[in-house]
């Protein structure tokens, strides 16, 4: 049966996930080197069967959301509600006009799904109308009853644990929550189960044992253990920066504005710090240096703040599925002394790339009084970018 033309897709997000432990809104916290909820919502929006995806998020976490989607394709957010059954409904509602034929619903805390499981659930929606992912139980399961003893130990051959995607022909899936919300019905922890409760036969397909959902601290714990197992191409690259000092009352370093009887003459700002990390991130991925991407040559980056280049070569790290292991700025200069602004240094950077302050270094040196930096003519800069990038089936990333 060919594929219906207009999949949908709804991320739910609306969750407070108390369970995961202090830190805020799970779907919002770090994993491997990026928010929970990009990673959920990343394989959909750039799926080419799924032409609409619509999160839904709690009411309090809009800049939230804003700030860790950016990027990504999807409808504008709607308000999820006080249960994950009254959420799902708030974003089958808002997808109502758009008319889908069929739609997925997957769990915001579900950060590792993937394009090939997104297909499978297309592909399985065909058959009966509704269909989810499935892993096999591999541990022996016991029924216990209201004093803790074993009453029943269920074959464990037909047991399933149940994943999102979960894909259903839109305008049955939608009828059978309005009509559980009319009845009052409000204890489904799933949707599979409104749909069987409304008479609808749900299909299985192939899960993805990876497709684990994030609950508690132990389950962060171990998903960055194994995603930082499989960063095994590790890279390293070096940078160099120089600048002049001519007129003017400050110098940018480091995404730091010092104080100074001099300036700096240069094309953006000038920050020699920030522009020898970009030349490093760059080497390590052998992508090229800061003049081939942002020319001097070129009007738009006259006077631009270097906090937008380092931020691009971060983007570009982040695109190979890796992330950034370790960064390093020495200082060559006479003056203005760094020692004091060290820390506000290594904070800015940090701010500005999302590495942790404890993985950054910046230290400073003087050259004592030889070459244009003795003679207090300018300032320079050496940098070193440690990144961890993804093995391929080569057994290197490309």
């Amino acid at each position: 049966m060919p594929r219906p033309e207009r999949t949908a897709a709804i991320l739910v997000a609306a969750g407070r996930g108390l369970r995961a432990g202090a830190g805020g809104p799970k779907q919002y916290r770090m994993i491997g080197g990026q928010t929970v909820i990009f990673r959920a919502m990343e394989p959909f929006s750039t799926h080419a069967d799924v032409f609409a995806v619509q999160p839904v998020v709690n009411p309090d976490d809009a800049a939230l959301f804003n700030e860790a989607v950016v990027g990504l394709r999807h409808r504008p957010p709607t308000d999820g509600g006080a249960t994950r059954q009254a959420s799902v409904r708030a974003g089958l509602e808002a997808l109502a006009g758009e008319k889908p034929d069929i739609v997925l619903i997957h769990d915001a805390a579900r950060p590792f799904v993937t394009q090939a499981l997104i297909s499978r659930a297309i592909d399985a929606a065909g058959r009966t109308g509704a269909a989810i992912p499935v892993v096999p139980v591999t541990d022996t399961i016991k029924l216990t009853g209201a004093n803790g003893d074993v009453e029943a130990t269920p074959d464990r051959a037909r047991l399933r644990i149940a994943q999102t995607p979960q894909v259903f022909r839109f305008d049955v899936i939608l009828d059978a929550h309005r009509r559980a919300a009319r009845e009052g019905r409000s204890d489904f922890t799933d949707d599979a189960a409104i749909a069987e409760w409304a008479g609808l036969t749900v299909a299985t397909f192939e899960g993805d044992p990876a497709n684990m959902k994030l609950t508690t601290p132990e389950d962060f714990v171990r998903e960055e253990a194994r995603l930082a197992s499989l960063l095994g191409d590790i890279r390293t690259g070096t940078g160099y920066d120089v600048h002049a000092f001519g007129e003017g009352d400050h110098v940018m370093i480091c995404g730091v504005r010092v104080p100074h009887s001099k300036g700096f003459l240069a094309h953006s700002d000038g920050d020699v710090g920030l522009h020898a990390l970009v030349d490093a991130i760059l080497g390590a991925l052998a992508d090229g240096d800061i003049g081939s991407h942002f020319p001097p040559s070129d009007p738009q980056w006259k006077g631009a703040s270097s906090d937008r280049f380092l931020k691009y070569a971060v983007d570009r790290v982040t695109a190979r599925g890796g992330r950034i292991a370790n960064l390093e700025v020495t200082l060559i200069c006479e003056r203005p002394k760094i020692g004091p602004l060290r820390d506000a240094m290594r904070a800015k950077i940090a701010e500005i790339t999302g590495v942790s302050i404890s993985r950054i270094a910046v230290k400073a040196t003087t050259s004592e009084k030889l070459g244009f930096t003795g003679r207090e003519e300018g300032i320079a800069a050496t940098a070193s970018a440690t990144i961890r990038l993804p093995w391929n089936d080569k057994g290197w990333s490309e």
